[in-house]
């Protein structure tokens, strides 16, 4: 198949372009290069048609989408920058390219799309209250983050709660600019497979790592941070008390998820999304976390300094049962030998 990745020159799409060549495809990348993300050269793989183009130029991307089968929709602006005034910027390249593109692939008649989405359109995880059963807690407020209570209360009582696993259909909940524009997207695209009988399938990513990813930049993530910090030879900086729990997954693995979902497009009905959790069913700490790294490298324990940033929710694991049953995928990279790769992999320079 002729494949249009979007965003192709980055950290996922970059190694999907790699997943899709050794697996017989031929990847066609259209990409921006914004600095933001990139700050060198990108080095695309032999057998690769390269394009480098914004995904809000139409004329571009209707010139890119000749004669391909499907889209991966990787270019995205990721991340939680710095303040709100990132507003434009993330709404710009999100959810205007994603219209963009949509509309260019109704012209031309192209009706596959894997859409590289996020598990933060469910805001905080799913929570259980041991008297008023399962509840959805509101925004942590920033007199108890001051004060080190960190767990959101039951709204109803107020008692602990207890975390669980996020299935596919529960209600979105976005809590930053970023999670509203991914989950924006879903709604374009489904909008798009609607008017055009087209089929999506949105892949919610969890808390992606893995070689080539960007180092310290205000968009990049916590993996990334704990990995730049360790080859300057400080300390990990773990936030609030280091017990967010997150669902790592390898790029590798997402690769193989958006390879997964390419093919299982034609079995879902025309007009429909259908949306997929990625992740790794293992979820650590986000202490853990920088501790595996920090050992792998030989190199300062984590600080575990208390901070905190208004937006991040405390612990968002999700089940990929979905993907699995469904699309027969399943993660390949387990955490301690994706944490041992990673300690050492190169970063991106942006």
């Amino acid at each position: 198949m002729l494949i249009l990745v979007t965003g192709g020159a980055g950290f996922i799409g970059s190694h999907l372009v790699t997943a899709l060549l050794a697996a017989g495809h031929e990847p066609r990348v259209l990409d921006a290069l914004l600095p933001a993300a990139h700050r060198t050269a990108p080095s695309v793989p032999d057998g690769a048609d390269w394009r480098h183009a914004d995904v809000r130029d139409a004329e571009a991307v209707t010139d890119a989408l000749r004669g391909v089968d499907a889209v991966c929709h990787q270019a995205a602006m990721v991340g939680l920058g710095k303040d709100f005034a990132d507003a434009p910027d993330y709404v710009g390249c999100n959810d205007l390219g994603t219209a963009v593109l949509l509309a260019a692939m109704a012209r031309t008649g192209v009706r596959r799309l894997v859409l590289a989405s996020s598990m933060v359109v469910y805001g905080e995880g799913r929570y259980a209250c041991a008297r008023h059963g399962v509840v959805r807690p509101g925004p942590r407020r920033p007199a108890d983050l001051d004060a080190g209570r960190f767990e959101p209360p039951c709204p109803r009582c107020g008692a602990p709660l207890t975390s669980g696993l996020v299935g596919e259909d529960a209600p979105a909940d976005p809590r930053n600019v970023y999670a509203a524009t991914k989950l924006a997207q879903e709604h374009l695209s489904a909008a798009w497979a609607r008017a055009t009988g087209g089929r999506v399938a949105a892949l919610r990513y969890h808390n992606v790592y893995g070689p080539g990813m960007p180092r310290d930049t205000p968009y990049a993530g916590v993996a990334s941070l704990f990995r730049s910090a360790l080859a300057r030879g400080e300390a990990p900086r773990v936030f609030e008390d280091g017990g967010q729990r997150r669902d790592f997954v390898h790029v590798r693995d997402v690769a193989d998820a958006n390879l997964a979902a390419l093919y299982g497009t034609d079995a879902l009905p025309e007009g429909a999304l259908r949306a997929f959790n990625v992740g790794s069913g293992d979820p650590h700490t986000v202490g853990e976390t920088a501790t595996a790294l920090a050992r792998a490298h030989g190199g300062p324990a984590p600080v575990v300094t208390g901070e905190y940033r208004l937006g991040d929710v405390r612990h968002i694991t999700a089940s990929s049962q979905r993907l699995r049953d469904e699309l027969g995928w399943k993660p390949r990279v387990t955490f301690a030998d994706g944490m041992t790769e990673f300690a050492t992999a190169p970063l991106r320079a942006g």
